[in-house]
Formats: C-alpha cells, structure tokens, sequence
C-alpha cells in the first residue's frame, strides 16, 4: 500500500497517462509474485510459530520480516531483465534508430530490443526497492529487537515490559552509537573527508552489509556442502534409521531434562503461591504466574490453597515483584520447552516407527507397504485413493532412494558452480563466472524468460543454503527453530532479524556473481535499481575493491571444512554429542535410542491390544449387554412403581387409623 502511494505521489502523471498499457502485463507479474510470496511465508510462519497462542505483534512482525525478504529474491531476477532492456534501449537512442511497436530497431546492425513481458516502467522498481529496504532495516535494527526484549520480558504489566526492553536495548545500542559518533568526529576533523549526506548513508548501508556478508559467508559455506549431503544420505535407508536413533537418545535427555526443570519450577511456584494469600496485593502477579502453569499444575496448587488467610508483612517475608517477573519469565522458558520436547518426541517416534516400516518392507514379496501401527490422524479420501499400498511401497522401496540420489548430484552440481563463481566473480576479462556467462549468453539474444530463471534459479539456490541453514541453527536451546508450532516468540522475531540483515548482502553477492553490479564489471553501464538504492561502494575503496572482492573466497574453506564435518568433531570433542559414524559416543546413543524406541513401541503395541479387545468385547457382547441394561432399567422401574404403591398404601393405612383413632375419641366423649 506505501509503494503504491509513493508511486502515485511521485509520478501522478505517467500513472494517469503513459503507464496504462505498460502496467498491464508487469503488472500481472509483479501482483502474482508478491501474492505467491506473501502465501508462502505465511506457509512457513504457520508450521513454526503458533498464531493461536503466541502474541499478534509478534506474529505480524515476523510475518512482515519474512515476506520481505522472500520478496526481494522472487523480484530480483524482473529488475535484472528491465535493466538489461533499458541497456539497449540507452544505446538504441545513442545511434540513430527507427521505432518499431514494441521494440527499437537499428539502422546499421538491425538489432531488435525486444521489451520483455515482465517490463516494469522506470521510476517504479527504485520506489519499491527503496520502501522494502529501508523498511526491513528498520524492522531488524529498531522494531524486531525491540519486541524481543519484550517477548522475553516477565513483566505483569505493559508499562513494565515496555521498560525492560528499553533498558536492554539502550545497552546494546549504546556500543553502535559510541563507534558510529567517533567516526562523525574523525569525519569533521579531517580535512581530506568532505563527505555528503547520501555519502554518509551509503557508509551506513555499506557497514551493515559488511556485517551481513561476514555472516553469510559462513551460513552459505555450510549449506552449499550439507544439503546435497543431507539428500545423498536421505536415500540410505540405515543411516536414516541410525540417525533417528540417535536423535532419540539425545531428545529423551532433553525431555528429562526439561520434566526436571518443570517440575523444579512448579515447586518455586507452588511456595510463592502459598505465601502470597488472596489479600496480598502481589497477589494479582501470583495469578499471572498461575494462568502460565500446564493444568495439571495449577489444580493441584488450587486444592492445597486456603480461601482466605490474613498475612502480616513484619512477620513473613514476602518475594519482590521484580522477583516474581524473574519467576514469570522461566515459568514462561520451562512450559514452552517441556510442551516442544513432548510433541519432537512423538514425531520422532512416528517417524522411528515409519522408518523401521520401511527396512522391513523392502524384501515383501507382496510389493504393498505394511504399516505397524495405523495413523492416528485421519487420512484423506483423495490421497487414500491414489496413494494405495502398492504406490507407496514402490515409491518409498524403490523409487524414492534414486529420487534422493539424483537430486543430491543435481544440488552438488550447483554447490560447484556456486563455489568456482564466488573465487572468480571479479575477473572480467575473460570472464570466469559461470553466472555471468550464461546472463550475458542470453543478453546478446534478448531472451528474458531465460534471463529470468537463470536469475531466480540461482537466488533461489543461494537463499536455500543460507535459510535452511538459519533454520537449523540451535544455540542451546536459546534460538531454536522448531516446526510443528514449537517456536516461541524470541526465536522467530530473530529468525526475521537474520534474514533482514542477510538478505541485502545475499542480493549483492547475487548481483556481483552475474556482473550486474557495476562496482564488479567496472562498466559504465546504467545499474539495476537495486544497486542504485545502495549506492556507489566506491566511497569505501576498501571495502569495494578488498572486502566485497576478496572475502566471498572463503567460502572454499568453510565448505572444505563441512565436508569433513570438523565443526562437528570440534562440538564432539567440547562434550556436545553430534551424530558421527566412527564414534564410540554416537555408537552408545544408537543402542540406547534403539531400546527407547522398543520400549515405547511395546507400549504402544499393547494400548492397542487393549482397545481392539474392547472393541471386540463390544462388537460381541454390545446387544447381550443393552438387552441386560433393558431388563435392569424394566426391573428398576418395576421396583419403583411397587416402592411407590406400596408407600401409598401405608400412607392410607395412616389416614385410616387417624380417623379411627379421632371418631373413637370422639364417641367416648360422648359417653361420658
């Protein structure tokens, strides 16, 4: 809606006037993707966060920082064909030409420049470029960490937590503003610096990318060698198997460990609901706490409390509120993570149970899949159709491994080119990117829909590696991003901070890989919109020419050392158990899941022998059992119905007697 009114504020003439014909089919392109983009990651949100239960600031701020950036990489590649376009349409009018319809002809060469059917007209892409950017900086500068400190806050009140995020991040911020000021009175002092307003936002522009492409250097190493790894190794059936396992072990001692934590917890809870009685005025922060407790919790502390109890506060000593926020906020930690380590632990054992499913359907003769246990949600008609047991043993026996495998050489294929253009990007002559060859291949002939999806394709794949590794990303249980709705507040509002201050760089390492960027081809050539809003780099000479040139080359080293997992043995080495063939270690926590996971499909074999012999016992004896009931029902009313006459009877018998009892009064009254 900003970008349309700034269009319209800007341009009131050409949207009233020129732009009509224009905008119908980049239009269509530019509304599309921006729909697609906004249902995706809501997509996304949704199987991570919770809408339900998680705070609707926080849902819409992370929403917002999540569409944004998968905004700038679906629009991206339609800025580099509208570039290229406005490129030859510069210098169709720097020599004489004809106009003819929708392209311009040269004279000499008849060359045809061909507008492409996603064009967006000039002044549109620079507005929007320039609203997305600076409204992603503000949300992951200002806005996101604002509202971390607040999620994370045990305030009782608005007013309160509104206080401790300030304090926090005026302590954060405070760094940034002393480095930021020294650098104004270098600027002023010397003499050799005459540095302009837009000068001065570009420095800003160029310090924050500097620090998102130190991050994404190491996020795009790790995910350009572990995702054609993780699909290789998804098509081995016993490392999947073993790797559950182990996986099972170690989330049984995290779910122990959080049970403890709880439970700890609760006790702390309990006591401070045992001494603030309902007429102490930190009574009301004692029900907060309360409403945060699981259920269970809270009727067992309601049964052991009193109605009413007077208190006197010189003889007990009563917590502090700055206390109980303290106890509100790890009461608020210990629910969310002992609620995330019980339902990881079912998937994980629906998932042991699926993949033990599969190792023993492998040598059916039959050739249909047998599953152990039923789903315990219900499947759908359509997909129950078409997905019969004969597909699915096909495809998950068969098919799927060689499935696996070929895309995993497929994305290796990728990581190659990635890794071989990030180390030869800056030569321009010859040029050594394999990128930028196949951009400029299709430049000469003016294929658009070719330069299209070479563009997203390879954003694409570059936002794959450094996202999904963004969300594999686990600091001690602190930033953990869990799917099927696990993720608490703060680990969702800084997903979105890392994928605002990624996503630039990303872009300008995209823009630099295909020589789209004129601080990388060292062309006089009119730049795409993107690098515009950026501005020129060569105010930093030392940035542009050494840091943005230079550092992309590590990423060799970064993935040389995924590939031998030395991270993981480093993490192994430091007592933080990672899951690795050759060690004795890993050796011990497969036995060990392997007999949690029996363990647990025994108990689940027999709950449901006990419910198919209740519904046996049911299917045989239901009609003996309501005929039984019938009679008892018949017989009870019988019985009621003699009670009843019965007790009528003695009530007239009563009557009588009264009145027999009265006349015979009466009578010898009279006789005497």
């Amino acid at each position: 809606m900003s970008f349309c009114l700034a269009v319209l504020i800007r341009f009131p003439e050409r949207v009233r006037c020129g732009w009509s014909q224009h905008l119908t089919m980049s239009g269509a392109a530019l509304g599309l993707e921006i729909v697609f983009v906004f249902f995706l990651a809501l997509f996304l949100l949704h199987r991570y966060g919770d809408f339900k239960k998680q705070h609707r600031l926080v849902i819409i701020a992370t929403l917002l920082a999540w569409y944004l950036c998968f905004l700038i990489v679906f629009i991206l590649p339609l800025d580099v064909s509208t570039t290229i376009y406005n490129r030859c349409k510069l210098a169709v009018n720097s020599s004489p030409a004809e106009s003819n319809g929708s392209y311009v002809t040269l004279a000499p060469s008849k060359q045809k420049c061909f507008k492409p059917w996603s064009y967006i007209p000039d002044g549109i892409m620079p507005i929007f470029w320039r609203v997305v950017y600076w409204t992603s900086q503000f949300l992951t500068w200002i806005l996101l960490p604002f509202m971390q400190s607040y999620a994370r806050s045990g305030g009782f009140s608005i007013t309160g937590k509104i206080k401790t995020a300030l304090i926090e991040n005026a302590i954060y911020y405070g760094t940034y503003l002393l480095i930021f000021g020294a650098f104004l009175i270098y600027v002023a002092v010397n003499p050799n610096f005459n540095l302009q307003w837009n000068q001065l936002q570009t420095i800003g522009i160029a310090a924050a990318n500097t620090w998102g492409l130190f991050l994404l250097v190491l996020l795009l190493g790790y995910g350009l060698v572990e995702i054609p790894r993780s699909h290789w190794n998804g098509a081995k059936r016993g490392y999947l198997l073993m790797k559950t396992y182990f996986k099972a072990a170690k989330l049984m001692t995290e779910k122990a460990d959080a049970e403890e934590n709880l439970e700890d917890i609760m006790e702390e809870v309990r006591k401070v609901s045992e001494s603030i009685k309902y007429n102490h005025p930190l009574r009301k922060c004692v029900d907060t706490i309360l409403k945060k407790c699981p259920t269970e919790y809270q009727e067992r502390m309601g049964r052991n409390m009193d109605d009413y109890e007077d208190f006197d506060e010189r003889q007990n000593s009563y917590p502090s509120e700055k206390s109980l926020a303290k106890l509100h906020k790890q009461v608020i930690y210990s629910v969310q993570r002992h609620r995330r380590t019980q339902v990881q632990w079912q998937i994980l054992l629906e998932q042991a149970f699926y993949l033990e499913d599969v190792a023993k359907n492998e040598s059916s003769a039959t050739r249909q899949f047998v599953h152990t246990f039923h789903s315990q949600e219900p499947e759908n008609k359509i997909i129950q159709y078409f997905y019969t047991p004969t597909v699915e043993w096909y495809w998950e026996c068969l098919l799927r491994p060689w499935f696996y495998r070929v895309l995993a050489v497929v994305l290796a294929t990728f990581s190659v080119i990635v890794v071989w253009s990030e180390c030869t990007f800056f030569s321009t002559n010859p040029v050594l990117s394999l990128f930028a060859v196949f951009i400029q291949l299709a430049e000469k002939t003016y294929n658009y829909i070719y330069i299209e999806m070479a563009c997203f394709l390879t954003i694409f794949f570059l936002s794959i590696c450094v996202y999904s590794t963004v969300f594999r990303i686990r600091v001690f249980n602190y930033y953990y991003l869990a799917s099927h709705h696990q993720t608490d507040a703060y680990s969702l509002l800084f997903s979105g901070m890392l994928f605002c201050r990624l996503t630039p760089p990303l872009c300008l390492n995209f823009l630099g890989l295909t020589h789209m960027d004129s601080t990388i081809s060292h062309k006089n050539t009119q730049p795409t919109a993107y690098t515009s809003i950026m501005g020129s780099m060569r105010v930093l000479s030392f940035v542009a020419d050494g840091f943005y040139i230079y550092y992309p080359m590590l990423v060799v080293i970064l993935c040389i050392a995924t590939y031998f997992s030395l991270g993981t043995r480093c993490l192994n080495l430091l007592g933080f158990q990672q899951f690795m063939g050759d060690s004795e270690m890993t050796s011990d926590l497969i036995d060990e899941g392997k007999e949690l996971i029996r363990r647990e499909k025994r108990k689940r074999q027999r709950q449901e022998e006990g419910e198919n012999r209740r519904r046996e016992w049911k299917e045989r004896y239901g009609n003996r059992e309501d005929s039984t009931r019938s009679r008892a029902v018949h017989t009870d009313q019988k019985e009621s119905s003699f009670s009843e006459t019965s007790a009528n009877r003695r009530k007239l018998c009563g009557l009588e007697g009264k009145f027999v009892l009265f006349f015979s009064i009466l009578s010898a009254h009279h006789w005497l």
